[in-house]
């Protein structure tokens, strides 16, 4: 007999990479898959959910619900969960489910893990880093009768999209009047680049970019490979760039395909945050820089000379 499995849909117009990855985890474990989805465009989510494995989609389309707001959604949640009989509840390890579903899981006296990075189906067990990567756990779930799971993004293989697939829309409109908190303004990155979280090339600046208007440095090569540029603490709390671009323990944890590491040396709080990314590129000139330890490639020199180089040999191959 399947498991049944509740996933957490994100997205704007178009489904979050994180999610499709959670939903094919779930198909290729010949799970039933049922999907969740608030706000707006939580019927486009969920059709585009049934490309990836979804075969019933609860949603609820009132446009209360574009901001996220815990007493509205826990609400919901709560009751997808009952209805759907899901013994697995799989989110994004981002910012809005580390909020809400432990606020489930704790309502319902059920397990919770969070950062997972990967899964075993047989004994439902989770996988997830401790101590800022040094060690790996193997987390198990007693007496629970439901898994509430949240995956790190890019960790897990996205299946190809039947479009031809459709799924059940359960559609409500009811949402919860008698709030303690009202959301009255959120602010919006104004970045056209994917999410940090989202993307599969990051190009990183540290100290050694030296000040705030180096880093249009990075931006041109971002540009050139479709990249998003994040960076590291140091330059964060310097004021150079928003909070919002770290990469770290206490920023945003990545794992994109390709991670250019520029000026920066590899504090364990750094690498806390990217040291999952499959191929990871250093640029520094201190050849005793901590960062290349985890570098799949080095580059001991000059970033100042390294870097627009190599934006002009992308330029020519791509």
């Amino acid at each position: 007999m399947s498991k049944k499995v509740l996933v957490l849909l994100e997205g704007n117009n178009d489904l979050k990479n994180s999610c499709k990855e959670l939903l094919s985890e779930a198909k290729n474990a010949s799970a039933e898959i049922y999907a969740m989805a608030f706000g707006s465009n939580a019927k486009t989510l969920a059709e585009q959910s049934a490309h990836y494995g979804a075969t019933t989609a609860f949603i609820n389309s009132n446009a209360d619900l574009d901001n996220y707001n815990p007493e509205t959604y826990l609400e919901l949640v709560n009751t997808w969960v009952k209805d759907s009989g899901a013994e697995v509840v799989l989110a994004s390890s981002g910012s809005l489910a580390k909020d809400l579903m432990p606020r489930v899981a704790a309502g319902l006296n059920t397990g919770y893990v969070s950062d997972g990075t990967s899964i075993d189906w047989n004994d439902l067990t989770v996988t997830k880093p401790l101590y800022a990567g040094k060690c790996t756990a193997t987390v198990e779930f007693q007496n629970s009768p439901i898994k509430f799971i949240l995956m790190r993004p890019n960790q897990l293989s996205i299946n190809d999209a039947d479009t031809s697939a459709t799924c059940d829309i359960r559609e409500s409109n009811d949402v919860k009047t008698d709030l303690k908190t009202i959301i009255k303004n959120i602010v919006q990155n104004t970045s056209e680049k994917l999410d940090l979280t989202e993307a599969n090339i990051i190009v990183a600046g540290g100290r050694g970019m030296k000040e705030a208007d180096n880093f249009k440095m990075l931006d041109d090569l971002a540009g050139v490979l479709g990249a998003t540029v994040g960076a590291s603490r140091a330059v964060c709390d310097a004021g150079w760039v928003p909070h919002s671009m770290q990469v770290g323990q206490t920023g945003k944890t990545v794992a994109p395909n390709l991670y250019i590491a520029c000026g920066i040396s590899g504090a364990i709080q750094h690498l806390a945050g990217m040291s999952s990314s499959k191929v990871i590129v250093a640029i520094n000139n201190d050849p005793e820089a901590p960062i290349f330890q985890k570098a799949t490639y080095g580059i001991v020199g000059d970033l100042f000379e390294v870097v627009p180089k190599l934006t002009e040999e992308f330029k020519k191959v791509l």
